[in-house]
């Protein structure tokens, strides 16, 4: 399973010295991305519990189906930080479903982007990347 395989790079990673990053992502449009999400989250604990106490991990997970489902994650003393990915939501969408979700904060690179375009001026881009870096920061915040 793919949360076996993240676990061993993670592993190399922590006797490197760095912090890993564990990144399974579930498809947005995925009908049982619920049913995913369950099968997701019992696995990461799964592999979680088997890890040393003075592990330090960061997940990056799709935002979950069902608001604060990954609580459980956030509350363990391994865990420094479980990330949103925007996962092809529109930085709107994310944002809504972001601010549902407590202690969850974004990792939005595609979402960030949503209405920026190179034919902008200066000032327009730079206006319309501050909004969204705005709306984002104040969903995770939520």
């Amino acid at each position: 399973m793919i949360v076996d395989q993240q676990f061993e790079y993670a592993g190399k990673i922590m006797k490197a010295g760095l912090v890993p990053i564990i990144e399974p992502e579930v498809d947005i449009k995925s009908p049982g991305k619920k049913e995913a999400e369950a099968l997701l989250l019992k696995a990461l604990e799964k592999r979680l519990h088997k890890t040393d106490s003075g592990t330090r991990l960061i997940f990056k997970l799709s935002i979950p189906s069902i608001p604060d489902f990954y609580t459980p994650l956030m509350r363990d003393t391994r865990v420094v930080r479980v990330v949103a990915l925007s996962g092809g939501y529109s930085r709107d969408e994310a944002d809504r479903l972001l601010s549902h979700n407590h202690g969850l904060i974004a990792s939005f690179s595609r979402a960030l982007l949503d209405g920026l375009s190179a034919r902008m001026s200066d000032a327009e881009f730079d206006r319309v990347l501050g909004e969204s870096v705005k709306a984002i920061y104040t969903a995770s915040i939520a």
